[in-house]
This record gives C-alpha cells, sequence and structure tokens, in this order.
C-alpha cells in the first residue's frame, strides 16, 4: 500500500489534477464513469453517499452537489489535500485520509460507489464484504471496475501494482456478500454493476 500512496502523493506533485483535465481527457475518463455511471446512482437530495477512492475529487464535484451528505475515503494524504480545495465551496462533504479497510465510519451511508480503484484492492472479497456491512438496508453499491487486465500500470517515469478486476470474480464476490447484482453492464474500457444490500 505504501507504493500506492507514494504514487498518487507523486502524482499531485507533478500537479496532475484529473480535475482540471481538458475536456478532451474527461471525456476519455468517462469510458470508466460518465453519466450513466452517475445516474444508476439514483441520487437525491435525501441520500448519503461514500465514494471510496475519492482522489482528487473529480467524481466528487459531480456526485456530492446531488445528495444530502458525501463522504470521500482515500489512503494518499496529498491527494486529500488537493481534494479538500477542489471541494472546498460544497457544505455537505467529508473527506477522509485513511485505509478504507481499517477506518471507523460513524454511520453507514445509502449509496456507496467506486470507480478505478478496486485494481488497487487485492483481496475483492472483503472490499465487498466491507462495502456491505457500510450500507444501509437496501442501499446501493455501484461500482465500475478496469477492463485492463494488467497487473502493472506503466507511468513512463514509475511503474505500480496493481490486482486487476475480473467481471466473473467480481460477479461472483458480490453474490456471496448477498448482495443482488440489478444490472451489470460494459463500457469501452469498465464493467460497470449496479447492486443492492
Amino acid at each position: 500500500m505504501n507504493d500506492v500512496i507514494l504514487h498518487y502523493d507523486s502524482l499531485i506533485k507533478e500537479n496532475c489534477d484529473p480535475v482540471y483535465d481538458s475536456e478532451e481527457l474527461k471525456e476519455y475518463m468517462n469510458k470508466w464513469d460518465g453519466n450513466s455511471f452517475v445516474e444508476e446512482m439514483r441520487l437525491s437530495k435525501s441520500r448519503t453517499v461514500l465514494e471510496v477512492g475519492v482522489g482528487t475529487g473529480r467524481m466528487a464535484l459531480r456526485v456530492a452537489p446531488l445528495c444530502k451528505s458525501f463522504v470521500g475515503i482515500d489512503i494518499s494524504p496529498l491527494t486529500i489535500e488537493r481534494a479538500k480545495e477542489n471541494l472546498s465551496h460544497l457544505h455537505n462533504v467529508l473527506l477522509i485520509c485513511d485505509d478504507f479497510f481499517r477506518h471507523n465510519f460513524s454511520s453507514n451511508f445509502d449509496i456507496i460507489y467506486s470507480t478505478l480503484t478496486f485494481m488497487h484492492f487485492k483481496d475483492k472479497k472483503r472490499a465487498i464484504k466491507r462495502i456491505y456491512d457500510l450500507l444501509n438496508e437496501n442501499g446501493l453499491f455501484v461500482l465500475s471496475i478496469d477492463k485492463n487486465p494488467s497487473d502493472i500500470i506503466d507511468y513512463g517515469v514509475r511503474e505500480i501494482k496493481i490486482y486487476p478486476d475480473n467481471a466473473n470474480n467480481i460477479s461472483a464476490n458480490l453474490k456471496q456478500s448477498n448482495f443482488t447484482i440489478e444490472k451489470q453492464y460494459e463500457t469501452e474500457f469498465a464493467h460497470i454493476f449496479v447492486s443492492k444490500k
């Protein structure tokens, strides 16, 4: 996990913040989590939301204004600091720098989502079970996983070890954790799962 923290801290030091990507790059990123991904959350001003792997707030900027309260967790200190700057105008946001598996959340959530984060989790089953336990009854979990089967992301200046996701394994883990998969579909680069507790 230290390599992951160092990598994302380094991206901030290199002034790489997806919130400020060009429109072209934003459109490219939407191939993992575009408008349909956000629509699957069924957001409303009465719902509480957790993002696992909030990063600098790229998705949170779209989600937080549409819900009652928003919590984002990330393991990278510099990334969370940048997210706090990017989301400072929103008053329903709490950002936490901690390990998702260890953090003691003060409440459960109506909606939990994650995009481009599960590849950093070696134990996918444990992550899904943790999410199930953090959801309110009838809560939704919306997940986008990368189709790329490689176990390394090469950034040119450094490589980072990842644990590639497999749609069949994720589906099995969701069912084993008592989730009901309401919808599963593909985008160009991702598998999307919409699951209910």
